[in-house]
């Protein structure tokens, strides 16, 4: 079993679980809205969302696929001749939702770190965290459950610690 934290580290925990709960809210919505992206893309509709460009200030631009591309072939990238292709101009609202969530999927994973190794929990705690960046809606669980498990240790641990209050002297009240 991990050695407990210390006490000098609890303000270094509260910080790292403040920017876990942050991070852990980001890359969950951010998952949420490239889950749509990708439903919007590869379902019958084949459509990303554009800014500004020929149709107006938000709009839908239909998705090309090439003639020999095949529904399954599109979850399978070893077998992938398909190739899809946007007709839309502007700036690509979809392409960016991937971009972002990617790369802060990373900043949330440094979160996950931080606070685990702060913590010193089982490395398949920190696995299970860094899986709300992948499963939607578990990074908002998480969050909950993280934040909610912490604090109650950092006070148990805080109250075991305290010095044990010393009676007043007799005739002193």
């Amino acid at each position: 079993m991990p050695a407990a934290p210390k006490l000098a580290s609890f303000p270094a925990i509260r910080g790292a679980l403040k920017f876990y709960q942050v991070c852990s809210i980001i890359t969950g919505t951010g998952l949420l809205l490239l889950l749509a992206e990708m439903i919007l893309k590869y379902t019958p509709l084949h459509v990303e969302l554009f800014a500004g460009g020929s149709g107006g200030a938000l709009w839908f631009a239909p998705v090309l696929a090439s003639p020999d591309c095949q529904w399954w072939s599109l979850f399978l990238p070893m077998t992938n001749s398909c190739e899809m292709t946007s007709v839309g101009d502007g700036f690509n609202i979809s392409l960016a939702i991937l971009v972002v969530h990617g790369w802060f999927y990373v900043v949330y994973l440094f979160s996950c770190f931080r606070i685990w190794s702060l913590m010193r929990w089982p490395f398949s705690r920190f696995l299970l965290l860094a899986l709300g960046g992948i499963v939607p809606l578990l990074s908002f669980f998480l969050e909950v459950s993280t934040a909610r498990g912490v604090r109650t240790y950092l006070a148990e641990r805080e109250a075991a610690e305290a010095p044990a209050s010393v009676p007043a002297p007799e005739g002193t009240r």
